[in-house]
């Protein structure tokens, strides 16, 4: 953390409208792990569906929709018999590597703590 930048109304202001943003366009449980189960290439809905297992078809239309929206995926519908439609990450997608390196990080350092703080609990005292 940058410790020579200046806190104040304006700046707090700011950086609470981009995490507003940033959480806006990615917001809910399924975003982030959909572009991450598209980070090894185009998928079809089905294989998508596959990768993150849990999700409902509904609610898998309705991210990879909004994730259009968004720029971050590219709908490719190909004229073959049935048609082909697969899914597959922008360029513009890419900026968010950082962002899914540093979460994974901490995911797994919280995971860590959890799991050390558990086994500390069920340690009986001698």
């Amino acid at each position: 953390m940058d410790v020579t930048m200046v806190h104040n109304s304006e700046t707090c202001n700011a950086k609470t409208l981009a995490v507003k943003d940033a959480l806006y366009v990615l917001s809910g449980k399924w975003k982030l792990p959909l572009i991450v189960a598209l980070m090894d290439g185009p998928k079809r809905f089905n294989e998508v569906q596959r990768a993150l297992q849990d999700i409902t078809p509904k609610v898998l239309s309705k991210e990879l929709r909004e994730l259009e929206l968004n720029e971050f995926v590219e709908r490719k519908v190909f004229s073959t018999t049935p048609v082909t439609v697969t899914y597959e990450l922008t360029p513009y997608s890419m900026t968010l590597n950082s962002v899914l390196m540093e979460l994974e990080k901490w995911g797994t350092q919280h995971r860590q703590r959890l799991i050390n703080n558990r086994r500390q609990v069920s340690i009986p005292a001698s």
